[in-house]
């Protein structure tokens, strides 16, 4: 730089931090649910503002504070493209009945005791084969959602169910970006990495299994018998269910597997479930069609309208309707009460549209995110918990606390595995550790905690993805909320904790 830059005391690094949680605090208490319709988003500038005014205390100029936006916002383009594709994938898997299929089988193979077990279970067969929580939500977790609040089930249980299965199948998995990403940064292989996952992890997963299954049995839903067939009856009547649609979201995890790019995939889905839409749903497709071209031509008089009508061909409407399940609004009732009341539709997506409000609440976060980084001030509150480590629990702990930290306060799960990982890779190798450790960690805490703060990119993604507030389902997060402690406990009591000369490997080859 060729200006002087003062290094930011603890407190100044700190600043804009409390005033982010004070003001969240407030503002949630006053708008309630409504915080993420865009209050939260303002408070975030808002903090980005406050740290602004730090850095340029601090001599920083605005040049590099705003490269610094740039180049967090940059950091999360990829995911705002994925979440507006998702977006599409679910307008045309369910006006293609693809979404309806899954929750009709659904419905008839799961019932309410065993399904957040089963629910889990699916999510971690699903993301183990895909490497990635963000496709298992979008594909199954969003039938999975439908067909419990069919079955009677709350509904922050059960994407509490769908996430932690997500993510324990996102950790554990090859194909996986953050389990490729973790080692990386700590300076161990792949597989020597997962392997020593498995030590913190299948215990975390099977608590949370043990914890749906209590949840199962003393809160098993209030779907009766009549009502399940009152909804099966009904999207059997409304849809031409078959099997054959299975074959879209089959392609999509195929797809994944063969490790074509998520962006690719997922658009490929969406064009997939227009198509099917148009073979298994023409009456459906022409419905949308026909009611979006009324809003199209609402300024004609009647007899205008109708001789447009007239000459709007079949194929005109077709494309109408699968355009407005791409990007808008497509609502279908089942006829049971219970689910068509307004705002709690079984049968519902809004499109690219809909992903809006979380693109803008990505975008907030990354800018308060990217201020925070370029300016120094998170570096030097990660400096202040380093200096404080003594024991091989403790460092742990702080690797911990600060991964979690990172994503509530950069907003991004890579940066929270990125940023620690670089931090505290030389003082695990000085403290004559193994660095399958701290790889370990960083997954443990800073993975799976992505998805519990509102702003950050994940847990943004989840919220808009689910149709679920965070805070609803933060509580039955059950893997998430257990791992990063389960790491710490081990850490603590020296349970599985690998010293670089008992390493698989030569001291050489992991420093």
């Amino acid at each position: 730089m060729s200006y002087k830059y003062q290094k930011p005391s603890l407190f100044q690094a700190f600043i804009p931090i409390i005033f982010l949680i004070v003001a969240l605090f407030i503002n949630v208490r006053i708008f309630g649910d409504a915080a993420l319709d865009g209050s939260n988003q303002i408070i975030l500038i808002l903090s980005a503002g406050v740290a602004t005014l730090v850095a340029f205390r601090l001599g920083m100029k605005w040049d590099a504070i705003q490269n610094g936006i740039v180049k967090s916002i940059s950091s999360a383009m990829a995911s705002i493209i994925i979440l507006l594709l998702i977006g599409a994938l679910a307008g045309t898997w369910l006006l293609s009945g693809i979404v309806p299929a899954m929750i009709y089988y659904g419905l008839q193979i799961l019932n309410p005791t065993i399904f957040l077990v089963a629910a889990c279970i699916v999510c971690s067969i699903v993301s183990i084969a895909t490497g990635s929580s963000w496709t298992t939500a979008a594909t199954v977790g969003i039938a999975l959602i439908g067909i419990g609040k069919a079955l009677g089930l709350h509904e922050g249980m059960i994407a509490g169910a769908v996430l932690s299965g997500a993510y324990f199948g996102d950790k554990m998995s090859p194909l996986s970006d953050t389990t490729n990403l973790a080692p990386a940064m700590a300076g161990t292989d792949l597989f020597t990495h997962i392997r020593y996952m498995f030590y913190t992890t299948v215990p975390s997963i099977s608590i949370a299994l043990i914890l749906f299954l209590i949840l199962g049995f003393t809160n098993g839903g209030t779907g009766d018998l009549v009502q399940k067939r009152e909804i099966l009856a009904a999207i059997s009547s409304s849809f031409n269910i078959s099997g054959w649609l299975f074959i879209v979201p089959v392609v999509v995890i195929i797809l994944i597997v063969k490790k074509v790019p998520a962006i690719p995939s997922i658009l490929i889905g969406a064009l997939l479930g227009a198509v099917f839409a148009i073979i298994f749903q023409p009456d459906k497709v022409r419905m949308i069609g026909e009611e979006t071209h009324i809003g199209i031509h609402w300024k004609l008089n009647e007899e205008e309208y109708k001789t447009q009508k007239a000459n709007t061909s079949n194929t005109e409407f077709q494309f109408i309707g699968v355009m407005k399940s791409l990007f808008g609004e497509v609502v279908f009732t089942t006829g049971v009460e219970q689910f068509d009341q307004e705002g709690d539709e079984l049968l519902k997506s809004k499109g690219m549209a809909g992903m809006l409000g979380t693109v803008w609440l990505i975008l907030s976060a990354m800018i308060f995110g990217g201020v925070m980084e370029s300016s120094g001030l998170l570096k030097r509150i990660a400096e202040a918990v380093i200096s404080k480590v003594r024991s091989t629990g403790s460092l742990v702990a702080a690797t911990a606390g600060t991964t979690i930290f990172f994503n509530g306060t950069a907003s991004d799960q890579y940066l929270a595995i990125v940023v620690p990982g670089r931090m505290y890779a030389d003082i695990y190798k000085k403290k004559g550790l193994a660095p399958e450790n701290l790889s370990r960690t960083l997954e443990d805490s800073g993975t799976v905690t992505s998805v519990l703060f509102p702003w950050n990119t994940c847990g943004a993604y989840h919220a808009g993805v689910l149709g679920v507030a965070t805070g609803a389902y933060i509580p039955y997060a059950f893997f998430n909320l257990i791992s990063p402690i389960m790491t710490v406990v081990f850490a603590y009591f020296n349970i599985k904790i690998r010293k670089l000369n008992s390493a698989s490997e030569p001291e050489s080859e992991v420093a």
